[in-house]
């Protein structure tokens, strides 16, 4: 599906907003076929907690999921992804046309100047900003432990950072086998600005590891 919707945005040479609403629908899509096909569901708690304005939305990693869940939770949202995927076909077409925040990480200083001007510009056009500090896919259960570069991000951006988590690992395996039930989604209250990076990191990681227990 993502494959049939992409070559017609490229080819009508659609614009960044038309290219993220559209792929916002074929997000929607998949949430439904998933649903309906495989019993995979999902329910949000705490979306009254966003805050009003652009934000850091900070998200653990643990399935395909949630990078197809963020479209749909976080509408204009720009997520911060890898460089290797603009290699991927299709895929990469859309990071770089939406766009969403693309980084090296094999140049560690480059990488956050790049990150942050770019998440400068989507703050300015009023997208939030979805980075999964943790780097890579977790099991769930696993630690929380979050790489360089998220607190960073929140000491420079000054805004409100949300912490996003989830348990779409119990029913998106990592072999890719889908097992039905229910993942549950849940915002947390948004961390101030102003804190340090060993404060905000700590805080974050607390926050996320504690609401993972406790979703249902």
């Amino acid at each position: 599906m993502f494959a049939l919707v992409i070559p017609a945005l490229w080819l009508s040479r659609s614009p960044p907003t038309a290219i993220r609403l559209i792929t916002r629908v074929w997000a929607r899509g998949v949430l439904a076929l998933l649903a309906a096909v495989t019993g995979v569901r999902y329910i949000e708690r705490g979306r009254e907690l966003l805050p009003p304005k652009p934000c850091l939305i900070v998200a653990n990693h643990q399935s395909t999921w949630e990078t197809i869940a963020a479209l749909v939770l976080f509408p204009d949202v720009a997520i911060v992804a890898k460089r290797e995927l603009l290699k991927i076909p299709v895929m990469g077409w859309y990071l770089e046309h939406s766009p969403m925040v693309v980084i090296d990480r094999a140049d560690a200083a480059k990488a956050l100047r790049e990150m942050t001007a770019a998440c400068r510009a989507a703050l300015s056009e009023g997208r939030s900003v979805l980075i999964f500090p943790e780097g890579t896919r977790r099991a769930p259960g696993s630690p929380v432990i979050f790489k360089r570069g998220v607190e960073f991000l929140y000491r420079t951006l000054g805004v409100p950072a949300v912490v996003v988590t989830h348990d779409s690992g119990h029913h998106w395996k990592r072999d890719g086998l889908l097992s039905p039930g229910v993942i549950g989604v849940t915002i947390l209250p948004p961390i101030a600005p102003g804190l340090n990076a060993a404060q905000f990191v700590r805080t974050a990681q607390t926050m996320m590891g504690a609401a993972q227990k406790e979703i249902p």
